[in-house]
């Protein structure tokens, strides 16, 4: 073990925390801004609909920092990532230490009476 003879030794520092999904004991977060994604024009036109489902992860502080298509409508996954991109959640902690999470998120983009939802 290394160190100074008769000196203090350092620990070492902790290490960096992982990325852990959440489900079981880690708690999904709360999400705490939401923003809509805006239908696209040309979706409106289409009449399209449907969903568009996103793995995102989610940093220390709350930030979304990566987004994945897992489910795709072509027309609609840009606005869907886009949306999606502007949330904030609370932080998630583990043994009191907040970390990223990863989780699955959902966008629906539906029509009713011709105007989106």
């Amino acid at each position: 073990m290394g160190g100074v003879v008769g000196g203090i030794e350092e620990a070492a520092p902790p290490p960096p925390p992982q990325v852990v999904r959440v489900g079981g004991v880690v708690r999904e977060p709360r999400k705490i801004k939401d923003v809509a994604p805006e239908y696209p024009n040309i979706g409106r036109t289409a009449k399209m609909q449907g969903v568009v489902i996103l793995e995102c992860q989610i940093s220390p502080q709350g930030r979304v920092e990566g987004v994945k298509v897992l489910r795709s409508v072509p027309t609609l996954d840009e606005p869907a990532i886009a949306a999606v991109r502007q949330w904030i959640y609370t932080p998630t902690l583990i043994d009191g230490v907040p970390v990223s999470v990863v989780l699955t998120v959902t966008v629906n983009f539906m029509l009713r009476d011709g105007m989106p939802r």
